[in-house]
């Protein structure tokens, strides 16, 4: 793809307006470790939850949505559509907690929750194994999708791919080393909007490319006749004979994935960079607002788009060999010169996006969790920033290194999936029993790695085979269930006065803490349980309501399109009446 000067100029003043943010904040968030990693906690709902939306948005999301569309149709995405579930649980029964725990990371939690040396050797290994080895996974995957895109859109040889990522990231780095959350932010909105646009555009004119929605449609049954009846690429649930996904594998994604399986962005009860927009929110509302609006904006609004070039890249370019490209070459074909800066922009942003957060995250843990715990816990303030930079430019160090040995994005991807299987149980109990001991989540994340580590290597069953990927799940969860439960009773709770602080900071449902309860008589407990599970329900109905809807609506199917979109805009007007109703924070009688 050929671009012009304007392009190019289009490209640089991007990079020097984000450049710009992170001067400007430079002074505030120098100020202290809080406003480094925090923003002082006093971010609005839709600038946190816009920042999730951004962060989740990565240069190679709509390449990944182009290849499952090519692989399995439309319904493809139940891969990642699973997860909604999971999502709203941390809305409704978690964000207002991690709000009110008042700690500055997810792994602070362990030492607020649990005692001894168990909790802190469980905050240092998990800053130490989740900053450096998994983040930097993350991010090196992150980088390898872009030099694809760049080699792609410009041309070039991987080498030169390269060297332009290093520079990418040696900007990013920049931005996120000044301004720390609050550039991370600020940016993020500026970029989630330069993507949306662009990528909403691209779809319009790869729809025109192919004559239509009604054109498409036909175009599409003819390769369904082809495909060996695996189902209309247009249906939105499987079709459980196929190959790709039969229905064992449907089920574990439905039913068990979702809320048993620890991923990075998609933690059971909330953690990670999600956690950390949580915790930066005004208020407990703010809180659960910004997690809301994530959940909607991610699931329900912007599969779309890329939904519809994957379907145009089917038509236009069928048989690639490599079927996520099929995403770039529809934009480099299609796309009006006049429009092909913003997009490469557009691209940078999605990547720049997740990288800035995924340093500042896994900053965070290094400084706060490992250095100040062990190593310095005394220094002042500007020490710690001083640290949080250099450990932001160390990241950025090991990252480039693993994206020049990353082989397989896929590959590292199922891996963090089944190293986590059966851990999610653990991680959404802590919250509403007191029983669970720091013992509980050492045990399972033990045995959710040597159990998924034994079934590929040891019985050899293979991560790329649908049904036997099932079962993995199916073994791993299983058995780290019985790991964890084991390790629960046959250890001794948590010291009473450890668990009575936390139940008198967090304030968490009655049910499952009236053993605690009993000792703190002046806290006067929550008992909202039957209301989230009613605004969970409602949840999901939102966001199945408004993607199925939004999705017929476009393919020109009117009337199912309105049933199912008025279905999730109730559910959503329940959602905001009940809140309104008995308040954004707890239920406390």
């Amino acid at each position: 793809m050929t671009l012009t000067p304007i392009d190019w100029a289009v490209v640089a003043l991007y990079f020097a307006f984000n450049l710009g943010i992170g001067l400007y904040y430079k002074a505030r968030a120098s100020k202290s470790v809080d406003e480094f990693f925090l923003s002082g906690r006093n971010i609005p709902w839709w600038l946190a939850g816009t920042s999730m939306v951004a962060t989740t948005f990565a240069a190679d999301t709509p390449l990944a949505v182009t290849g499952l569309v090519a692989t399995g149709g439309i319904a493809g995405n139940w891969l990642w559509w699973n997860m909604a579930a999971s999502g709203l649980l941390t809305v409704f029964f978690y964000a207002r907690l991690w709000r009110r725990s008042g700690v500055m990371t997810d792994i602070e939690f362990s030492e607020i929750r649990y005692a001894g040396r168990p909790a802190a050797f469980l905050r240092g290994f998990r800053a130490l194994y989740l900053a450096i080895p998994i983040n930097c996974v993350i991010l090196g995957w992150v980088n390898k999708a872009m030099v694809d895109i760049l080699m792609l859109i410009l041309g070039v040889t991987k080498v030169q791919a390269l060297a332009i990522v290093i520079g990418m990231i040696a900007v990013t780095s920049s931005i996120s080393t000044l301004s720390g959350l609050w550039g991370v932010l600020v940016t993020d909105l500026f970029q989630f909007v330069i993507k949306m646009g662009m990528v909403i555009v691209l779809a319009v004119y790869a729809v025109n490319a192919v004559g239509g929605i009604d054109a498409m449609k036909a175009k599409l049954a003819v390769i369904d006749a082809t495909r060996g009846g695996q189902g209309s690429v247009l249906n939105f649930v499987p079709d459980l004979n196929s190959a790709w996904m039969p229905l064992i594998t449907f089920f574990v994604y439905i039913s068990v994935n979702w809320w048993a399986t620890w991923y990075p962005g998609a933690e059971p009860g909330g953690g990670g960079y999600i956690a950390q927009r949580m915790f930066c929110a005004k208020d407990e509302k703010h809180s659960l607002l910004a997690t809301l609006w994530f959940n909607v904006a991610h699931y329900a609004i912007r599969p779309w788009p890329w939904i519809l070039v994957a379907l145009a890249s089917l038509i236009l370019y069928p048989g690639l060999q490599n079927p996520e490209t099929g995403y770039i070459r529809v934009m480099i074909a299609h796309l009006p010169p006049s429009l092909r800066g913003l997009m490469v922009a557009a691209f940078a942003a999605a990547y720049m996006s997740t990288i800035a957060t995924q340093l500042n995250w896994g900053a965070s843990y290094l400084v706060n969790d490992f250095y100040r715990r062990f190593l310095k816990p005394t220094a002042p303030q500007h020490h710690y920033v001083t640290a949080s930079q250099l450990a932001t430019i160390l990241l950025t160090v090991i990252s480039a290194i693993v994206t020049f040995y990353l082989d397989s994005i896929a590959e590292a991807w199922k891996w963090l999936v089944v190293t986590g299987a059966g851990t999610g149980g653990v991680l959404l109990l802590r919250w509403y029993w007191w029983r669970i001991n720091a013992w509980s989540e050492v045990s399972a994340m033990a045995s959710a790695l040597v159990v998924s580590m034994v079934l590929k290597l040891g019985f050899h069953m293979n991560l790329d085979d649908p049904r036997e990927f099932a079962w993995i799940m199916i073994i791993a969860v299983a058995i780290t269930t019985m790991v964890w439960l084991t390790a629960t009773f046959a250890t001794p709770p948590e010291p009473r006065e450890t668990l009575v602080a936390f139940y008198r900071r967090t304030r968490p449902s009655l049910n499952g803490w009236r053993e605690i309860a009993k000792h703190a008589p002046e806290v006067q407990p929550s008992r909202d349980g039957l209301a989230n599970l009613k605004d969970w329900i409602a949840g999901c109905i939102l966001i199945y309501g408004v993607l199925f809807g939004t999705g017929k609506l476009l393919l020109h199917e009117t009337g199912v399109g309105l049933a199912l979109l008025g279905c999730g805009l109730a559910a959503g007007a329940v959602i905001y009446f009940d809140l309104s109703r008995r308040g954004w924070s707890a239920v406390i009688d």
